[in-house]
């Protein structure tokens, strides 16, 4: 690539929920983060079209061309347990439920992927056929994995999870959901203890990890892999759409018939999909609190009572 480097903005949303959750290192990585994109765009010989805005809470995403003109996404992710392996779990799937990785220096956290259709998540679809589509991409991306792989247990995820939850509950909002954390945190110590499937999960799959392709109806984006009970995975994917499940007649009963649909489409246990909504809901309402969401907080502590 020819001519003087891009002007790479960072995104105020990124910036926002960088600094928010990671204090004085996050500040630090957003102000290398320009120079670093700069630098991938040039030893990949990439074009930027355009960096995405908001684009990731945890990356920088950016629409490039390659020097055949193929079209292609860099992004350049903060490196946290969660997101390390984002690289090995697309090796993995090798396209199969999940977005192409085409390179990668997994040590900086930069990927080049293939390009999907960003501005139609699976968000756009009503309910009923997002679920159905969701549910059977999930069922795809599942895999047995062989004996060695670099990917955290879910025991390993849980206490990691549990550890900051006990940090982030002290916030002066979530004092009236002592009880619920105390809930969420015994019952999921208590499904790890007791788990025995070992998949490959996403980690993070909802609606809005799942773009539009061309090579397949949806594709999944953004793992934050973990070897663990199909539960586990299928819990966030309940938790979707908080607003509108809260919106509905009937929560507790409409609550209880969307874990059943679920539970009922992939063979797993409710009860298990049960415990682990709730924890994984007291986690989503913590994480907002400290990047100061009220409202999505709010949401997430109102939906895991009615768990």
């Amino acid at each position: 690539m020819s001519g003087a480097a891009p002007t790479i903005t960072v995104p105020t949303w990124l910036t926002d929920t960088v600094t928010a959750t990671q204090g004085e290192a996050g500040r630090q990585w957003l102000a290398a983060l320009p120079a670093r994109a700069a630098a991938h765009l040039a030893a990949w010989d990439l074009t930027l079209e355009r960096v995405l805005d908001p684009g990731g809470s945890l990356s920088l995403v950016a629409y490039v061309h390659r020097d055949d003109l193929s079209p292609a996404v860099l992004k350049a992710g903060l490196l946290t347990p969660e997101t390390a392996h984002e690289h090995a779990a697309l090796t993995h799937w090798a396209g199969r439920g999940a977005v192409l990785l085409l390179d990668a220096v997994p040590s900086e956290g930069v990927l080049l992927l293939e390009r999907l259709h960003g501005e139609i998540p699976l968000r756009s679809l009503a309910e009923p056929k997002a679920m159905l589509e969701a549910t059977s991409l999930l069922h795809r991306l599942w895999v047995e994995l062989p004996g060695e792989h670099p990917f955290p247990t879910l025991a390993q995820r849980v206490a990691a999870t549990a550890d900051r939850v006990v940090e982030q509950r002290a916030h002066p909002a979530a004092a009236e959901a002592q009880a619920l954390v105390d809930e969420a945190l015994e019952t999921a110590r208590s499904l790890a203890d007791s788990a025995e499937e070992s998949f490959l999960l996403h980690g993070d799959f909802h609606h809005g990890n799942v773009l539009a392709a061309d090579r397949a109806p949806w594709l999944a984006i953004d793992p934050r892999p973990v070897v663990g009970e199909r539960a586990y995975d299928l819990a966030r994917l309940a938790l979707d759409r908080a607003d509108t499940l809260l919106g509905s007649p009937g929560v507790p009963a409409a609550v209880r018939r969307r874990l059943h649909q679920l539970s009922d489409a992939l063979d797993v246990d409710q009860e298990r999909l049960r415990g682990w909504a709730l924890f994984r809901s007291v986690d989503l309402a913590l994480r907002s609190l400290a990047a100061d969401r009220r409202e999505d907080a709010e949401l997430h502590l109102e939906l895991a009572g009615s768990l």
